[in-house]
Parts: C-alpha cells; sequence; structure tokens
C-alpha cells in the first residue's frame, strides 16, 4: 500500500456538522479537494449554498442541509433526509457547536451571570446532538467501508482554563464550554467501546485556534504554548483527515491534543 492509498479519502462519503463554521468550511474545502462527497449541514443556510457555489455548484461532491441540530425534532428530520441521499456514511465529523466566542445572553460573562437556558443550549448543541445523531445514524455509519466517527472537542474538556490568558479583556470561557466538552469526551470513549469494532470513534481537542482575537490574548497565549504560535485551522484539520482514513484503522477511543505543547 503506497501513500496515496494509506491517507486518500477519495469516494468516502463523510457527513460533517457546522460545516459553514470556521474548522467546517476548511474541513469540507479539504475533502472535497481529495475527492470525498461531502454531506454538509449547518443552521445557516446562506453561508451553506456559498460554500456549495464554491467548491461544488455542480451539486456531485458537496450536498447541504439547513438545520438547527440544538432542535430534537430537526435532527430526526435530518437523519431521515440523511438516509434517502446515501445508502452509508464513511465518515462523520461533529463539529457543529457554540463556542467562547458565540453570542449568546448569559454565556461569554462572568459565572454569577452565566444563565441556565444559555447552559442548557450549549450541553444540547455540543453535547446531547452528537449522542442522538450517533443514534439515529448508527445504521448509515455501520454500512459504511471502514466508519470512523470524529468528535470535534477542546483542551477544555480535559484541563481547566488558565484565566491569566484573559485578564482585564472582554473574553471569557464558559463553565458550558468546558462541561459539554468534558461530556464529549467521555462519550467518546464510551462510544469506542460500544460501538467497536465495526465503528471507530475518535475526538480531536484543540487548543486556541488564531481567529483575529485581540493582541494582548494571543501575545499571552503564544509566550505559554511550546510551539510559540496559536493554531491554525490547517492544524486541526491534519488530525481530522488522519483519523478519517484508513492509516488510522487501529485507532480508537483515543484523545488526539492539537494545542502547540499548551498542556503539556
Amino acid at each position: 500500500m503506497n501513500s496515496r492509498e494509506l491517507f486518500s479519502l477519495s469516494g468516502r462519503r463523510i457527513l460533517v456538522t457546522g460545516a459553514a463554521g470556521h474548522l467546517g468550511r476548511e474541513l469540507c474545502r479539504y475533502l472535497v479537494a481529495d475527492g470525498a462527497v461531502v454531506l454538509a449541514t449547518d443552521i445557516d443556510e446562506e453561508a451553506l449554498e456559498a460554500l456549495r457555489l464554491e467548491l461544488d455548484p455542480g451539486g456531485q461532491a458537496l450536498v447541504t442541509f439547513t438545520c438547527d441540530l440544538s432542535d430534537e425534532g430537526q435532527r430526526i428530520s435530518f437523519a431521515r433526509a440523511v438516509s434517502s441521499e446515501v445508502s452509508a456514511l464513511d465518515g462523520v465529523v461533529f463539529a457543529a457547536a457554540f463556542v467562547g466566542t458565540s453570542d449568546l445572553e448569559g454565556w461569554n460573562v462572568e459565572f454569577s451571570r452565566q444563565s441556565l437556558s444559555t447552559w442548557r443550549k450549549a450541553l444540547e448543541l455540543n453535547l446531547t446532538a452528537p449522542f442522538h445523531l450517533c443514534q439515529l445514524l448508527e445504521s448509515l455509519i455501520r454500512r459504511g467501508s471502514s466508519p470512523s466517527i470524529v468528535n470535534i472537542g477542546s483542551i477544555y474538556g480535559s484541563v481547566a482554563p488558565d484565566w491569566s490568558l484573559y485578564e482585564g479583556l472582554d473574553m471569557s470561557n464558559p463553565a458550558a464550554y468546558g462541561a459539554s466538552k468534558g461530556g464529549l469526551l467521555q462519550l467518546t470513549r464510551w462510544l469506542s467501546a460500544t460501538l467497536a469494532p465495526a465503528i471507530r470513534v475518535n475526538i480531536v481537542s484543540p487548543g486556541g485556534i488564531e481567529r483575529g482575537q485581540v493582541a494582548e490574548f494571543v501575545s499571552r497565549y503564544v509566550a505559554k504554548a511550546p510551539a510559540a504560535r496559536m493554531a491554525t485551522e490547517k492544524d486541526i484539520i491534519g488530525a481530522i483527515g488522519y483519523l478519517l482514513g484508513e492509516s488510522s484503522s487501529y485507532v480508537t477511543g483515543r484523545n488526539f491534543v492539537v494545542d502547540g505543547g499548551l498542556t503539556a
């Protein structure tokens, strides 16, 4: 087997949630360029359409679905739509999530002001949606070729925030974010044991990704990270691509931390 056969995702049918987000967009570009058939979903219909027109105006390599994955009924309808589109899934990437910079009331604020309603919303999208969709799509995934599920976690699913990074800045690290990502990490382990040996399940846990944060935050992060920089989307996609392909056929239940050594 040569390197192209070992790492290629050509012809693989891969579902990506949060496809219009920062990471989701770049992942879809990578997958389509590598010859995969991508089923992309996001709540942002306009952004999804722009991505489709950019990557696959003919509609052969990128199929889009608009869906609010925090809504149980929409998840059920979405799973039915996917089942009508393909007979099997070779890979699933759960990238849809509320993140630290999401614009939610009672979210990116001090602990005493973080709201229960926003806590519940975050756990519904970040944790319940991957659990429920794995249930709904299990039969499709089992019919795939060497199928692989990749959850997108965070270092804050494993470690507490370093508040010195945020001191004096209009930035924070909501409790529900770390709690939901910690739950996703354990769900990954549970699913890897439960769905084995038919389906592999792993999680990629990024550290800070450079997305135009204020200079003071970036300089503080860079000073703490052995790699002396923040991550790019490309750094994360490399790990995801590995876990989706044949090169990781003996890897399951693992947490791939991509943080430039920050938590080392």
